[in-house]
């Protein structure tokens, strides 16, 4: 069953949809449902190149273009957020350069090239890619550093999902979501908590880069020396202040995941769902099936479907 119901963006001043983009379906999990538990699935993997990120990249550029004196945008990134800076590039007639982590997802990497961006593959990690993109924008003029963790209207952009969901199931009783490096969670959550303030955040964090859960647990900052994890858009060790106070007041409850179980939920999404999804995109699916919270009426995030071919071997020797 799919959901579509968007009145109260009709009735509600200043809360219309994304202008960029239409609102991405919410559907039923019929399999993963059950008798006392709905779970609904926001598709955001059915956005342009295939994942949530180009909400705010489009929304930032075109805020930033407009102030002027724009004459490329530089971004860092394990993929998606690339491919969203390099899509928004494109739109808004903007040359883009994005710096990937060396080995990037391959799938991302040939995404981000057939936008027509510039790619450069430098570092071990996101940071390090962070780092490089930092330096060579500081070193050109006119160069717009477009960085989802530190950029102020990213969020704006990704608070539509949370606008969306209310008014396709006002019912809603907790929202899943995928927690990277922030700017996801803390959209959706301003924005549902402003029309909701009942509706349980919920972030998911994997277990092997746990550096934004430790933080969000002890009100700090706490880098992890890695994040080696298959969900790539989960991998974040250096988490930012701001984002820690953000989350602390925003989110409600974290949820760390294993690689087992996001290859789990990938497994099922795909078999049972006709869902396909990378590991950071099925995180929010794998935490909703370890929890047994008492929560009638759930929304898990399916955040991005670019899953590199090495993780779809690990999946195909899933048992269900």
């Amino acid at each position: 069953m799919e959901i579509d119901n968007l009145s109260m963006f009709e009735q509600t001043d200043g809360l219309m949809p994304d202008r960029h983009f239409g609102p991405t379906r919410l559907v039923r999990g019929a399999a993963l449902s059950t008798s006392d538990r709905d779970v609904y699935l926001k598709l955001e993997s059915e956005l342009p190149t295939g994942s949530f990120k180009v909400r705010g990249a489009v929304h930032s550029l075109s805020v930033n273009l407009a102030k002027g004196g724009i004459q490329a945008v530089v971004a860092a990134s394990t993929g998606n957020h690339g491919a969203a800076v390099a899509y928004a590039g494109r739109l808004l007639g903007v040359p883009a350069i994005i710096f990937l982590p060396t080995n990037p997802n391959p799938v991302k990497a040939a995404r981000i090239r057939d936008l027509g961006a510039t790619l450069v593959e430098t570092g071990t990690d996101l940071s390090a890619a962070i780092d490089a993109a930092r330096e060579h924008a500081s070193s050109r003029s006119h160069a717009f550093l477009l960085h989802d963790a530190e950029d102020p209207d990213i969020p704006v952009g990704t608070a539509a999902i949370g606008r969306e969901v209310v008014g396709q199931l006002p019912s809603v009783e907790a929202i899943y979501v995928p927690m990277g490096d922030t700017a996801l969670i803390r959209g959706v959550a301003s924005a549902v908590k402003e029309l909701r303030p009942t509706v349980k955040i919920i972030g998911v964090v994997a277990e092997q880069a746990p550096a934004y859960y430790l933080s969000w647990q002890k009100g700090e900052t706490v880098e992890t020396d890695s994040a080696n994890t298959i969900a790539d858009g989960l991998a974040v060790r250096r988490p930012l202040a701001p984002n820690v106070a953000a989350i602390r007041e925003l989110v409600d409850d974290v949820e760390l995941v294993s690689e087992r179980e996001m290859l789990d939920a990938i497994a099922r999404l795909h078999a049972q769902e006709d869902v396909t999804a990378e590991p950071a995109g099925a995180a929010a699916t794998a935490a909703w099936l370890k929890r047994r919270d008492p929560y009638r009426t759930c929304v898990v995030l399916v955040t991005g479907r670019n899953i590199a071919p090495d993780v779809m071997e690990m999946v195909r020797s899933v048992r269900l």
